[in-house]
């Protein structure tokens, strides 16, 4: 589904990702684990083209996406919802799921009425302006729009950063039923547990790499990883 290979990228003069390599499968959910900084989020930015990079990037078996601008990557059916939620704040909650939304022509896995269905704070806000929703509001918006665009693969960079463990729930419910309507996941996660709960499988990142790839279990099984590239 979506294969990277030796991918560098870089912030001006600053090399961040020193020739990542990983690959999610079809339907699968796999994380990418590691401590605040270490080239997660520049992972999916230089993939969803957000970033200067280099390297291979595949989708699909199709030629290399990389060096493609991010609206011909979602168009070639690869979504993203990135960390700061990038709502349209001025307009309301059914406006913004709606300019998420394939053309009415195209079949689609996902409607207005499933989103309503999954979170149904939103159907409560609809008619209300998106700034003032909640930030745990604002993330089940962000990631509503995003399926509704209809994606084969998502990236989803930290879904449940700062949210109450009730919505942390709802987002794992999600995530699972994704994956069941056989969308591929990538996700960028800092909660360990839900991660290796949810996750077929994970890679680990240390200083602009991948130091570990493997199973959920496999990574649980491995306190030396765990210790040295993902404790506080």
């Amino acid at each position: 589904m979506l294969s990277v290979s030796n991918l560098h990228a870089f912030y001006g003069k600053s090399h961040v990702l020193h020739g990542v390599n990983l690959f999610v499968g079809h339907s699968e959910i796999v994380s990418l684990l590691g401590r605040n900084g270490v080239g997660r989020s520049t992972t999916v930015k230089a993939i969803m083209g957000l970033v200067t990079a280099r390297g291979t990037v595949t989708f699909q078996g199709r030629d290399d996406v990389l060096g493609l601008k991010p609206h011909e990557i979602a168009h070639r059916g690869l979504g993203y919802v990135p960390e700061d939620r990038a709502i349209f704040p001025d307009i309301t909650v059914q406006e913004n799921l709606l300019l998420g939304m394939k053309s009415k022509e195209a079949a689609r896995r996902w409607t207005i009425d499933d989103m309503y269905a999954q979170f149904p704070r939103l159907r409560e806000r609809a008619d209300a302006p998106a700034g003032v929703l909640s930030g745990g509001e604002q993330q089940m918006l962000t990631l509503a729009r995003t399926l509704l665009g209809d994606p084969d693969l998502i990236m989803i960079d930290e879904p449940t950063e700062g949210l109450a463990p009730l919505i942390v729930d709802q987002v794992a419910r999600l995530l699972r039923e994704i994956q069941r309507r056989g969308i591929s996941i990538l996700l960028v996660e800092q909660k360990l547990a839900i991660a290796l709960d949810i996750s077929d499988r994970v890679y680990v990142m240390g200083h602009g790499a991948v130091v570990f790839e493997g199973t959920a279990a496999a990574l649980r099984g491995n306190a030396k990883v765990r210790k040295e590239w993902l404790a506080v």
